[in-house]
């Protein structure tokens, strides 16, 4: 089930995998590389229902529009605050998700919207081989429960780059959209059962 909503920088969408008896939704976006298509998101549309949490698959206006390049972040920010109170809707908490550009949207935006926690899916610490201009800040800006889930060789920040304390679940071999080699010992529905195990078991403990 698709609905649009329109925002200030144009109509985004919402695709719901609604739960029965639903405890709480899981809102996640896509990255500026892709929309909602990525492996991880699918995978968690396609079992977290199944654990009692809706999931709300969000596309920013940009692809949308069909655009290839994604805007300025105060943009993304701009239409996930404006599309928020469509994800309230079903009256349950929220917790603000993404992968890559959408898990940063999520911490920067999470306490300002009455976000109940965040899942960050392969967030991009730093930039590829630049690890002196580090986004730490904006993930632990979020101020909220916050679980990170990263591919074991993301080149964007590997697990072990993380700050202290930060709860990070690792995917083995997993890159910046947890592929996975062909020689590795887990292929791909192993990789994403990683994902959708973590994050299933942590909303588990927010939501028991």
């Amino acid at each position: 089930m698709s609905e649009t909503v329109e925002t200030p920088v144009g109509e985004a969408r919402i695709t719901w995998h609604p739960a029965e008896g639903a405890r709480a939704v899981l809102a996640v976006s896509h990255g500026a590389g892709g929309g909602i298509e990525a492996r991880d998101l699918r995978a968690l549309a396609a079992e977290l229902p199944a654990r009692g949490y809706t999931v709300a698959l969000v596309e920013q206006p940009w692809r949308v529009a069909g655009k290839k390049l994604a805007p300025a972040p105060k943009t993304l920010d701009t239409a996930w605050t404006a599309l928020w109170p469509a994800l309230e809707k079903p009256g349950l908490p929220v917790v603000a998700g993404g992968r890559s550009a959408g898990a940063r949207v999520a911490c920067r935006t999470a306490r300002a919207l009455g976000a109940h926690a965040v899942l960050a899916l392969s967030f991009p610490l730093h930039p590829p081989g630049k690890p002196e201009k580090s986004r730490a800040d904006e993930l632990t800006g979020a101020g909220l429960p916050t679980l990170v889930v990263q591919g074991g060789r993301d080149p964007f920040g590997r697990p072990s780059e993380f700050p202290a304390g930060t709860r990070v679940v690792e995917v083995p071999y997993g890159d910046h959209g947890f592929a996975v080699p062909k020689k590795a010992d887990l292929d791909e529905p192993a990789a994403m059962a990683v994902i959708t195990d973590a994050a299933g078991e942590w909303l588990d403990g927010l939501f028991a």
